[in-house]
């Protein structure tokens, strides 16, 4: 493995091009994806009371059941997204995740038992799935290596604008419920006969501006020229950075091509160098999950309530935590050429471990209130500016040009897995050992994920993909 930790930039590579506005375009059309995923994410958890209540889910399986099945739908999409993006292109299997969250969304909305809820819930998981792998590789694939890092943060950043305007929605759309109501109050309520639908309906309007978007944006020129479409892909990149640009790029391209041409995923597993990159590109999937934080987001009603507040406190709560959440992201799309990939990753998996310990004992110990409130606002920021962005930048970069889609398909099928088994598992752990020991388990995962970051991943900020390829070479 050639790689220099430091992310200093290789002796003799061009500094080629910085992004160019039609570049910050079509990435910032493809992060769209993003605030798609990120809001169908978390409506779920503000409409969570006033669905079980409508649905009349008391069994902690149902709920359960409610919250993750998505994440069934998410596997499914992110295994199909490799397939459709490296046979048809990176665009149209955007504007299939575009035409899927739209009627998904609307779907859901409508359903009129649990079983059809899950149903659409299971489709509008299929477009997260897709959404997920499928726009930062595209940006991956069209950004020059100075402002790569910072053009797929676009992508979380597109994400926490759709967790922060789920979170808002929720909280404008819900009316006031009074404490202690009970479950029967609460279905009869405005919420539970409308409300909750309007809040997954919401999120039709910006799945219908992705999908115009996704219609104006070009096709990715390394896909383009990797299925013999060369001329196209020139021009693409003529578009990007001009004429030096696109020479430099498509030698680039050209070079990678030859040394590994493309493959079936099949092949790529066949080879040890290949499949080193992938288990590193799972591990750190499944990482981004099992660190804990989305529990937070999918069950903040639980969490909140624990520490003493009331459902309407709990929605207002979930709107700071957005907030932070949004915050915290921008700082990561200003740190993450400056400190690299690598340093970052290990902050976050520091930090979360110790502000676990402290949230675990908080819980075993009793404490409510505010200081809990501050332990989770904690941990959201560090996991926006670390773990959160700099994952998705990080497989986007790793995995092998030769079957970059399928590659991208495998990491995000394990990230959704490690979801599903997080989400489903959290209400089950939390009954059986009590929220302080499940909070502790997190912090072990990411004492762990320091470790094997320490240990495997290279730095790759300043390097071209068909560099990073070579690298791992």
């Amino acid at each position: 493995m050639h790689f220099d930790v430091t992310g200093s930039e290789p002796a003799g590579q061009a500094q080629y091009a910085q992004a160019s506005g039609a570049v910050w375009m079509s990435a910032m059309v493809a992060a769209l994806g993003g605030v798609l995923f990120g809001y169908d994410w978390v409506v779920i958890g503000g409409a969570k009371p006033f669905y079980e209540a409508a649905f009349g889910l008391t069994a902690p399986t149902d709920q359960a059941w409610a919250v993750s099945c998505a994440l069934i739908g998410c596997l499914a999409g992110a295994i199909a997204s490799g397939g459709l993006s490296d046979r048809f292109g990176r665009r149209p299997a955007l504007l299939i995740a575009a035409v899927i969250f739209a009627v998904s969304s609307l779907g859901t909305a409508f359903a009129a038992s649990f079983h059809g809820f899950v149903l659409w819930r299971i489709a509008g998981g299929v477009a997260i799935g897709m959404a997920s792998g499928l726009a930062p590789l595209y940006i991956a694939e069209i950004a020059p290596p100075a402002a790569r890092g910072r053009l797929v943060v676009l992508n979380q950043i597109g994400i926490v604008v759709g967790l922060l305007g789920a979170q808002i929605v929720n909280l404008l759309i819900a009316e006031p419920v009074i404490a202690g109501a009970a479950p029967a109050d609460i279905a009869a309520s405005w919420n539970g006969t409308t409300g909750w639908r309007w809040m997954f309906a919401a999120a039709a309007l910006p799945a219908i501006v992705f999908l115009v978007g996704c219609l104006m944006i070009p096709e990715s020129p390394r896909w383009l020229f990797q299925h013999g479409r060369k001329a196209q892909a020139r021009a693409v990149l003529v578009t990007f950075g001009g004429e030096a640009h696109a020479d430099v790029a498509l030698e680039q391209i050209r070079a990678a091509l030859q040394a590994g041409p493309g493959r079936s995923l099949r092949s790529v597993l066949g080879e040890a160098r290949l499949r080193r990159v992938l288990g590193i590109a799972i591990v750190l999937a499944v990482l981004q999950q099992w660190c804990g934080i989305n529990v937070i987001f999918n069950y903040a009603q639980e969490i909140f309530a624990s520490a003493g507040y009331a459902v309407s406190d709990t929605l207002f709560n979930i709107v700071i935590t957005g907030v932070v959440n949004m915050v915290f992201t921008l700082v990561a799309l200003g740190t993450i050429e400056r400190l690299g990939r690598r340093r970052l990753l290990l902050i976050g998996c520091a930090g979360l471990a110790a502000i676990y310990l402290v949230l675990g004992t908080c819980y075993l110990y009793g404490l409510q209130g505010w200081p809990l409130l501050a332990l989770v606002v904690a941990a959201i920021a560090l996991y926006a500016m670390t773990l959160a962005p700099v994952t998705w930048v990080a497989l986007s970069e790793i995995l092998p040009g030769e079957a970059r889609g399928a590659s991208m398909a495998v990491a995000t099928t394990a990230l959704w897995a490690a979801c599903f088994l997080l989400t489903y598992s959290f209400p089950l752990l939390n009954a059986a050992a009590g929220t302080g020991v499940t909070f502790w388990l997190y912090a072990f995962v990411c004492a762990a994920g320091f470790a094997f970051i320490s240990a495997k991943l290279p730095e790759t900020k300043n390097r071209t993909l068909e560099d990073i390829e070579q690298g791992w070479r």
